[in-house]
């Protein structure tokens, strides 16, 4: 079983990219799913998460109107587009699958995920 998030590079402040997650199994898409990221000397933080059926979305409020999750290929693929990038978005950005389906005032705890990917590092320059 794998979660396997790809899409991160260095950019430029102002540049975008797209994050992606595959799931090995394709009951993940019966779950809901979430991006975190950790800063380098910072506790892991909540991003953005998606409900199993891809309708409801939820996001740290310093990406809001930034970046857009969503669900793909039979909901097996997680999408986190990143636009509008600036240097506090540098981190390792971890993809995750939730234990519920239907995410709630629980969505931004790394409790109610319960399987993490490897993550992939996005390097924002001024």
């Amino acid at each position: 079983v794998q979660l396997q998030a790809s899409g991160g590079g260095l950019v430029q402040a102002g540049d975008s990219l797209r994050l992606s997650c595959a799931a090995s199994e394709r009951a993940f898409s019966r779950y809901a799913m979430g991006w975190f990221r950790q800063a380098a000397g910072k506790e892991r933080e909540f991003v953005s998460a998606v409900d199993s059926d891809g309708t409801t979305t939820y996001y740290k409020n310093s990406v809001k109107g930034r970046f857009t999750i969503s669900r793909g290929n039979g909901k097996i693929m997680v999408y986190l587009q990143m636009d509008s990038l600036t240097p506090e978005d540098t981190a390792v950005y971890y993809c995750a699958k939730s234990r519920f389906s239907i995410l709630d005032s629980d969505h931004a705890l790394a409790s109610a995920y319960d399987f993490w990917g490897q993550g992939t590092l996005v390097t924002v320059s001024s």
